[in-house]
């Protein structure tokens, strides 16, 4: 992951050091709630300086090429396309406009404050600090009991917004190397690579969906194709000079949508442990390594004032969030999209009194992360005529500034405001899953009355329909607790586990002393009790399900 001369050894140690450090940071993340990408890139700063350890080189092929794809790939794949797609305007609105107006803003400011930035190296500039980073938004706003609508916003625009910034990083790259720069042609362009990359991804993912279905009782395989799906649909539309980015989106799209209908079970176990862990480590090491780039940034600064160009980035960063707020406030529809609950889609509606907070929340969560970063690092090192590239050291600098100043302002001070504006999480999602249980529970007792192919005692059949007319009779009671709370505007208070359960529970937590005692008797075999094991493990999953999460009463 690193382009320094090192031993493959020592690579791999220094790889082995950041993870310990990234798990243990991780514990008190969660101990603490502190935000987990600031606290990150504040460790990696740390290490940084650290004068035993050789600087730590971020290399821009890694970042577009192995850590991009897959967490946008995951970041997709966990969006609700039913959700996307009602809110495509406020997201392209983010995504694509207000990606292009930064640049420009951004553009105007570093031309006529920075020294020796010309139009092209300003454009360029503009570019690279313009996108919200899809990782760093993802850990901002996790956990903050945002409206369900506000987080889609964000995420999706994070999504695309990749997509815009690159394409007009490449024509402002362009523009400075040649000398040459035609915007109509650039605009065509970008129609054609946004287009083209987005039916690739298409095309992709339907294979997948395919693949997915022609794949039976191999949850192994299912869950590896899982791993190469984002990199095929990249490389594929990179390879044709397209969106890599918007293919990747488009492919997770697709996989989403169709995964009730191709993916089994088991695969579906084994695809959400795999990916969790996959993408904690990415995002971990993401945000260490920003915080790592520092030492060898400084270096390259040479003798340029620290402070000057310090108080240059810090411009350049208040530039970024103004511009965010007035173009969010300026944007048409949005207060009219929040007031309303949009029709055929699961959602909440926004009281009027909250339409302003959360527009304001919109407007303030303009993190930049590390496509940024691998952006300015990226740039070239020499002109076709080989000169070295004019203000490079200073691009890279100004990034990073802006970079942290977005990440630790933004990221430390959105809680504090949500707090301020008084925001009550909207979130029905636990409302929403007991509906649809008892959707499910009413509709099966139907089937197993009337259609149930199977012969079955009667006896059997009472046994059955009793299952289901208890858990339709405790769903009607959770229903209702949800129903009763949201006229009340409070939280619904989870109903403790019976009788049943906590028997249920403590069985399983003997069963599992025993299956230990056991194990270390020797007197099955190491098979034999992993299989009993991951039976009893899918039992008490299902058993834990049933308890709130603040635990039992």
């Amino acid at each position: 992951m690193f382009s320094v001369d090192w031993e493959p050894m020592e690579n791999f140690k220094i790889v082995v050091f950041i993870m310990a450090i990234l798990i243990s940071l991780t514990a008190i993340v969660n101990r603490r709630k502190f935000p987990f990408p600031i606290l990150l890139v504040a460790a990696g700063l740390i290490i940084g300086f650290v004068p035993q350890l050789p600087d730590l080189a971020l290399d821009p092929d890694i970042v577009f090429l192995i850590i991009l794809p897959p967490l946008l790939y995951d970041a997709a794949s966990k969006t609700s396309w039913h959700e996307f797609r009602t809110l495509i305007r406020p997201i392209s609105t983010l995504a694509i406009t207000l990606v292009f107006f930064t640049t420009l803003a951004v553009a105007i400011a570093a031309h006529y404050f920075i020294p020796g930035f010309s139009w092209p190296l300003a454009f360029v500039l503009g570019a690279v600090v313009s996108p919200p980073d899809a990782v760093a938004a993802s850990g901002i706003i996790k956990g903050l009991g945002l409206n369900k609508k506000v987080i889609t916003i964000l995420e999706g625009e994070s999504l695309v917004n990749d997509a815009s910034a690159l394409i007009a990083y490449r024509y402002a790259v362009m523009a400075v190397t040649t000398g040459t720069f035609v915007f109509w042609k650039a605009g065509l362009q970008f129609l054609l690579v946004a287009g083209a990359g987005i039916l690739i991804g298409i095309v992709i993912g339907y294979l997948f969906v395919l693949a997915y279905k022609k794949i039976t009782s191999n949850p192994v395989v299912e869950t590896s194709l899982t791993l190469l799906a984002p990199f095929v649909s990249y490389l594929t539309a990179e390879e044709v000079h397209m969106s890599g980015v918007l293919a990747v989106v488009s492919t997770g799209l697709v996989i989403s949508w169709r995964s009730p209908e191709v993916f089994s079970y088991q695969a579906r176990i084994r695809i959400r442990g795999l990916w969790d862990t996959l993408i904690f480590l990415l995002h971990g090491f993401v945000f260490i390594l920003i915080g790592l780039q520092l030492p060898s940034i400084i270096k390259g600064l040479g003798n340029y004032p620290f402070i000057q160009i310090l108080g240059y980035g810090l411009l350049i960063s208040l530039v970024t969030i103004v511009v965010r707020i007035i173009w969010v406030f300026t944007g048409t529809g949005w207060g009219k999209f929040f007031k309303k609950k949009t029709p055929g889609v699961p959602g909440v509606e926004i009281k009027e009194d909250d339409t302003w907070k959360n527009v304001l929340v919109v407007a303030w969560t303009g993190t930049r992360g590390v496509i940024s970063l691998a952006a300015a690092l990226a740039l070239p090192l020499f002109l076709e005529d080989g000169t070295p590239f004019p203000k490079r050291h200073s691009i890279i600098f100004l990034a990073f500034v802006v970079i942290f100043v977005t990440l630790v302002v933004q990221g430390l001070s959105l809680p504090l405001l949500i707090r301020w504006l008084k925001i009550k999480p909207q979130d029905t999602t636990a409302a929403e899953e007991k509906e649809l249980q008892l959707s499910l529970a009413i509709s099966t007792l139907n089937y197993i009355d009337n259609e149930l192919p199977v012969d079955m005692k009667n006896k059997s059949r009472e046994q059955l329909r009793e299952k289901y007319e208890l858990l339709i009779n405790d769903l009607t009671k959770e229903v209702q607790l949800h129903k009763k709370a949201k006229q009340g505007d409070a939280k619904p208070r989870a109903a403790p586990p019976d009788d049943l359960t906590k028997a249920k529970l403590e069985v399983s937590k003997f069963q599992r002393e025993l299956l230990v005692k056991m194990h270390k008797e020797g007197e099955f075999s190491d098979a034999a009790i992993k299989r009993v094991e991951r039976g009893l493990d899918i039992d008490e999953m299902k058993l834990n399900l049933k308890i709130p999460k603040d635990g039992p009463a």
